[in-house]
Formats: C-alpha cells, structure tokens, sequence
C-alpha cells in the first residue's frame, strides 16, 4: 500500500491590491480557519468553508465585562482579608459594630459580585454560540 504525500510543496502566487488583500482578509477572519492560506486552498478548491458570525458590540461588551469580573473578585478578596485582620484585633465594641456593619456591607457586595458573574457567564456562553 503506497502513502500518499500530502506535503504542501507547490506554491501559487498571487498579486492583489491592498483593497483586495483587505477585502479577502477580512472573509479569512470571519470563517474558524487558522490560516490564511487554509482558508485559501478551501476557497480554490471549491472547499466548504465555516463562517462564524460575530458581533463587534458584544464583542467589546464581553472585553469590559470580563474586566468588571477581575476586578469586583479582587475587591471582594482585599474586604475579606481585611476583615480577618479587624477580626484578629478585637478590641473595643466600636470595633466590633463596625465590623457588623461592615460584614452587612460586605455581603451584600458579595452577592452583587456573584449576580454580576452570572450574567457575564450567561452572556458569555451566548457569545461563545
């Protein structure tokens, strides 16, 4: 049984404008190829090609909402340990009301956190679709 050889060793060149380039680029990044010269074998070769559709709106969206998650998740962490070392002081009843009512705060904060990360996660497995 013979192997088949399927090295890529012919090459085609081909000129095109910089609007053309542009234009044919755009097509390349709008399909799941890897390459540019993947997507050009598929299209020369009468190849389906998959396109993805994406929305630049929720694109950037996903991009400030992810930086909104980071950033509430360490906001939490820097309460939480702060609130461990107000803990370890336990010093006078004013200390301990405003722990109280910081823990209250905190919670809510917490829970806000948790919402928010829902709805970016529902919104990411849409986007990701």
């Amino acid at each position: 049984m013979e192997k088949s050889n399927n090295n890529k060793v012919k090459h085609i060149d081909v000129r095109v404008s910089v609007e053309e380039y542009n234009k044919i680029y755009k097509h390349f990044k709008a399909t799941t190829c890897q390459k540019l010269s993947e997507y050009a074998r598929k299209i020369l070769l009468s190849k389906p090609v998959i396109s993805t559709y994406r929305n630049q709106s929720l694109d950037d969206l996903m991009a400030e909402l992810i930086k909104l998650r980071t950033e509430l998740n360490a906001i939490g962490n820097n309460l939480n340990q702060a609130v461990r070392k107000l803990h370890l002081l336990n010093q006078t009843g004013q200390l301990q009301s405003w722990i109280i009512r910081y823990e209250t705060d905190n919670e809510r904060l917490l829970q806000t956190t948790q919402t928010i990360e829902q709805l970016i996660n529902k919104m990411a497995d849409l986007w990701l679709q």
